[in-house]
């Protein structure tokens, strides 16, 4: 295990990033999508408010992976081939409970077991929370065998711990922890089993504070990672970690520097692409697509009349995400280089505030992982499919 926080030197100067970077404007081409989407619900899932399937990672041939909230809200990880079959699976020492965050933050973390990521093999990884509401990665092997890992320096108290979140080819895994002082870190583990721990320049050192790549898609096929840190003054900014351990730190032309504001990556593509959102000085959230050499376009989706959150974006880049509207509903919507913007609700999906349609990820083949809240609100897994 080593460390490579000492790499700030070699960080790309934010101010320079920020003149370099060019804003493109472009005229948006919009449509309702009538592209098949699949909807589905995991056995065991409960059936009442906050329970029910939330679909997450997919892999290349349509799998997916996610986890289900059960009558007593704990999680159980699945695995949906497909051909529709589902595979029920725990990690060892889950617990059974439901968990420390509010029942109607599913991602926040239930007890029990969060599958994340899913690579071209069919490994799993992600967190699970034990029955002191403590953290711990693991990883699932598609001959079912599961392993559990905690990072060196997470801390065991509620809340902290270890969050395994994006798996690439090779086998190598992106996450964070939080140390005993709900700092976080990022982490990645190489194919080999070896940690590497690291802090964003400019991570704040304060509870709540600190580096988070973030879930399902922050790593790609070559070892870059992208996510946000978030500085003393409790302002976010987008970071890419490159291969070498060197570090460009970036902000979105227009993201807001007061509290709680600025720039969350959350996806980077085999090009070196990142999408994510930012915070204005309203407080609106707008997406952004930045290209490796450091320009961005600006993505608000017609209707988003309370944000535009992208997700995830693919090989083709393609970006995935939801938007919400003047009533608090999600919608789901798809943005091609072109410019190309089409919007989407999987069947059933709820119209109330905070109710409809939340797209996760996506593979190269432009199916699109996700979940959608109904009327009463329960959860259900959706697969998009691109033809």
């Amino acid at each position: 295990m080593h460390t490579d926080s000492n790499l700030c030197k070699k960080a790309t100067s934010l101010p320079l990033l920020i003149a370099m970077a060019v804003l493109a404007s472009l005229a948006f081409a919009v449509q309702a999508s009538s592209q098949q989407t699949i909807t589905y619900n995991a056995p065991g899932a409960g059936t009442a408010a906050w329970q029910g399937a939330i679909g997450v990672g997919i892999a290349p041939n349509g799998t997916v992976t996610g986890w289900y909230l059960d009558a007593q809200l704990a999680a159980h990880g699945f695995l949906r081939t497909p051909d529709g079959q589902f595979t029920s699976f725990d990690a060892p020492g889950a617990g059974s409970g439901p968990g420390p965050c509010p029942i109607s933050n599913p991602l926040c973390g239930s007890q029990g077991t969060h599958p994340f990521g899913i690579n071209p093999k069919g490994v799993i990884t992600g967190p699970y929370v034990d029955a002191s509401d403590v953290f711990h990665g693991f990883v699932r092997t598609p001959d079912g065998k599961i392993a559990s890992f905690d990072a060196p320096g997470a801390g065991t108290n509620p809340r902290q711990g270890t969050w395994f979140g994006d798996i690439n080819p090779p086998g190598a895994i992106a996450g964070f922890y939080k140390d005993a002082n709900y700092v976080a870190h990022g982490l990645l583990r190489t194919p080999e089993g070896e940690f590497i721990l690291f802090d964003a320049p400019g991570a704040g050192t304060g509870g709540g504070q600190g580096t988070f790549p973030q879930f399902f898609s922050c790593l790609n096929p070559d070892g870059t990672i992208t996510g946000f840190y978030l500085d003393g003054d409790n302002v976010y900014h987008g970071f890419v970690r490159h291969p070498d351990g060197s570090f460009t730190t970036f902000d979105a032309p227009n993201a807001g520097y007061g509290e709680g504001q600025g720039t969350l990556p959350y996806s980077i593509n085999r090009d070196g692409e990142t999408t994510g959102q930012y915070f204005d000085a309203s407080n609106l959230s707008h997406g952004f697509v930045r290209r490796q050499q450091g320009s961005f376009t600006t993505i608000d989706a017609p209707g988003a009349a309370q944000g535009t959150i992208p997700e995830g974006n693919n090989a083709q880049g393609q970006v995935e995400g939801q938007y919400v509207d003047s009533n608090g509903d999600n919608h789901g919507f798809v943005f091609d280089r072109n410019g190309k913007l089409l919007t989407f609700n999987a069947t059933g999906a709820g119209t109330g505030a905070g109710q409809g349609t939340i797209p996760m990820t996506n593979n190269a083949e432009g199916m699109i992982s996700g979940y959608y809240l109904d009327g009463a609100n329960v959860y259900h897994g959706f697969l998009r499919m691109p033809h």
